[in-house]
């Protein structure tokens, strides 16, 4: 397999990080971002033979935490 990077959308779930959307481009992983009606981020991760190696948080929409 090749390395490549792509996109992705996580969101929270119980407790945790669930990815619900990769794309190849930029452009379009933001803009599903933006519009996206609940707390998101977009990450840019590498992948070498199918296993992540890279990940890098770009933007987080949305909700935000709460400072004390």
């Amino acid at each position: 397999m090749t390395r490549f990077s792509q996109y992705e959308l996580w969101v929270p779930s119980a407790e945790r990080w669930q990815m619900i959307a990769s794309f190849r481009e930029f452009d379009v992983a933001y803009a599903v971002a933006r519009g996206h009606g609940t707390r998101v981020r977009l990450m840019q991760v590498t992948y070498d033979s199918g296993k992540p190696v890279e990940q890098e948080m770009i933007a987080d929409f949305g909700t935000m935490r709460d400072e004390p």
